[in-house]
């Protein structure tokens, strides 16, 4: 057989060790899709705190440096479990973890009001909440049925698009310097998405595998052109530095509350991305020992990280994307893309190329990505099958459960600790899709029960009992 051709097998394969010159593009096209979304948290967060004087410059280099390593050993976990007994801390599967954006809201709300200190005080002793969760996902997994972790991914994939215009348009930054929306911006965002699209649907081999790479490159160059990347950022960097935590930790009870009630928000996720990548690479559901250890690891990794004054960890959605486009699910590949990750941690200019890709570049580029999130929700759901329940919950879920979300001034009207909850669509889409298929199916099986013949009832027609 052709060694091209083993090598590219390879690759659609769980184990195996594809050679660099494979490997390491294929991990890079994870990096560079979420790089910036693993930074933007830190960075909003870390600024807000050096602007009221609780932080340091220099503290928030460091936790921009610690917050790429942490994805780098967080990705490593998920990829190589640790086991415990029975107990697998990390799923085996391809997923790319990152810094989440569901708690950004909180933590500048704990980081302002209590302190840096508290605030990664929180995020260590909230994971429990997490872990406590993935310890009981396996003998609790049947009340989470391909449905309702279907309507949890599409929830994802619908929430994550405006993400991706946004970045299309050039994000934050571009909104300070005025040149939000601009044609220059939408061009190299739109350049980007179809040299993805030619690719993926007239690239031939490896080149196809790899059309998220090629188009950020072009993207990137087209950019340049236009005098939107900062090089700046790359030749002021630090050559070395070591990313060693400056800001232990305290604890106080009502911000442990607040940041716990989250880490719920953060499983779900981890929970429909898991099964978005089994479904789409591997054509089936994640089994219940795969998405325990998925959420065990993410709970880990998140503890991990307050203790090096970094922010919670958690499945990245477009990564999980990335994976479905491509069926690359090699975990050789994958943890390159996290070995970039660790190096980028202990050599600032490694990250400082990243920093300085402009938003429009990484939105074109996710957007696709982000669909295929919404796909692979579909899919689960039709695995599952349309049937006359499954399809009262997936009514309900998004009828009332998407529907209220998408109402701000419902949501205003409604107590603090209300709105809070929300405010959080993932977590309201799965609420009511939980007690939808609790109540759907046991009415169900209440009418089965009800109707099934007794056996002295059962009359026998040529010597058989009617079906």
């Amino acid at each position: 057989m052709d060694k091209a051709k083993v090598e590219l097998d390879t690759i659609h394969q769980l184990d195996g060790r594809p050679p660099l010159r494979v490997a390491v593009p294929l991990g890079l096209q994870h990096v560079l899709t979420m790089f910036v979304g693993n930074l933007a948290p830190v960075i909003i967060i870390s600024s807000a705190l050096v602007a009221k004087g609780t932080m340091t410059t220099a503290q928030q280099l460091l936790m921009i440096q610690c917050a790429m390593l942490i994805s780098g050993l967080a990705t490593l976990l998920q990829l190589y479990p640790l086991k415990l007994g029975r107990i697998q801390i990390g799923a085996r599967l391809p997923i790319v973890m990152g810094t989440s954006f569901i708690f950004l809201g909180a933590l500048l709300t704990v980081g302002l009001e209590y302190g840096p200190n508290v605030m990664f005080g929180a995020i260590i002793v909230g994971s429990v909440v997490q872990a406590s969760i993935g310890l009981l996902y396996q003998p609790l997994s049947r009340f989470f049925p391909p449905v309702v972790i279907g309507c949890v991914l599409m929830t994802i994939g619908l929430s994550l698009l405006p993400v991706g215009t946004n970045y299309l348009a050039g994000g934050a930054a571009a909104i300070a310097a005025g040149t939000y929306g601009s044609w220059q911006n939408i061009l190299v965002g739109l350049t980007v998405m179809v040299v993805v699209l030619i690719f993926q649907r007239w690239g031939k081999g490896f080149s196809k595998t790899v059309a998220i790479l090629i188009a950020v490159i072009v993207g990137y160059v087209l950019a340049a052109c236009f005098g939107m990347v900062d090089f700046s950022i790359i030749t002021n960097s630090a050559p070395v530095a070591l990313p060693i935590p400056s800001v232990l930790p305290a604890f106080q009870l009502g911000p442990i509350l607040t940041i716990g009630a989250l880490y719920i928000v953060c499983a779900l996720e981890t929970i429909g991305n898991t099964n978005g990548i089994t479904a789409a690479a591997l054509d089936r559901p994640a089994t219940p020992r795969e998405v325990s250890g998925a959420i065990l690891s993410d709970a880990v990794s998140c503890a991990f990280a307050g203790l090096f004054n970094g922010l919670p960890n958690t499945a990245f959605g477009q990564n999980a994307g990335i994976v479905a486009m491509t069926k690359v699910i090699n975990r050789w590949c994958i943890a390159t893309g996290a070995f970039i990750l660790i190096l980028a941690g202990f050599f600032p200019p490694i990250g400082a190329i990243f920093s300085a890709m402009p938003s429009a570049v990484l939105g074109g580029a996710v957007l696709t990505v982000f669909g295929m999130i919404i796909i692979n929700g579909i899919k689960l759901i039709v695995a599952d099958g349309l049937s006359e329940v499954n399809i009262l919950i997936i009514c309900v879920a998004f009828g009332l459960g998407y529907g209220i979300t998408l109402q701000p001034a419902l949501i205003e009207a409604a107590p603090l600790w209300l709105g809070n909850i929300l405010n959080e669509t993932t977590l309201v889409v799965f609420v009511v899709a939980f007690l939808a298929n609790l109540a759907f199916r046991q009415q169900k099986s209440k009418k089965s029960t009800k109707g099934a013949a007794s056996p002295e009832s059962v009359t026998v027609h040529s010597g058989r009992a009617p079906h």
